[in-house]
């Protein structure tokens, strides 16, 4: 995560809207298995045009999720998995608090149960 909690934040916002896709989660899927892959490959394996492809690689290019490498005429597109760790660890420490949470209702409730006649 960025040292400005402001980037951190805009940051978690642009990986979030960037799957909240089907689309872009499919292309994500297929760049994990096919390792590398251009637009015009990973739109022969979709429902959309290549042009559609090309914008959504767009957006998760921007949301540091993927990477396009020029290699001639081509533009070879990749996984970029360190653009999840923001998010990653925006999510665990989500998952943290309310995990404290639910222990602190725990401990109320088998006090409760416990000084009940």
């Amino acid at each position: 995560m960025r040292a400005d909690p402001d980037s951190a934040v805009e940051e978690v916002g642009s990986v979030l809207i960037a799957l909240a896709d089907p689309t872009r989660r499919r292309l994500l899927d297929l760049l994990a298995a096919l390792g590398v892959a251009t637009a015009t490959t990973l739109a022969g394996r979709l429902p959309v045009s290549r042009q559609a492809v090309v914008k959504h690689l767009s957006l998760l290019d921007a949301a540091g999720l993927v990477v396009g490498s020029r290699v001639g005429r081509e533009v070879r597109y990749s996984l970029r998995p360190t653009g999840l760790d923001a998010t990653t660890r925006w999510m665990s420490s989500l998952a943290a608090d309310w995990d404290r949470r639910l222990a602190a209702i725990k401990r109320v409730a088998e006090t409760v149960e416990r000084d009940s006649p």
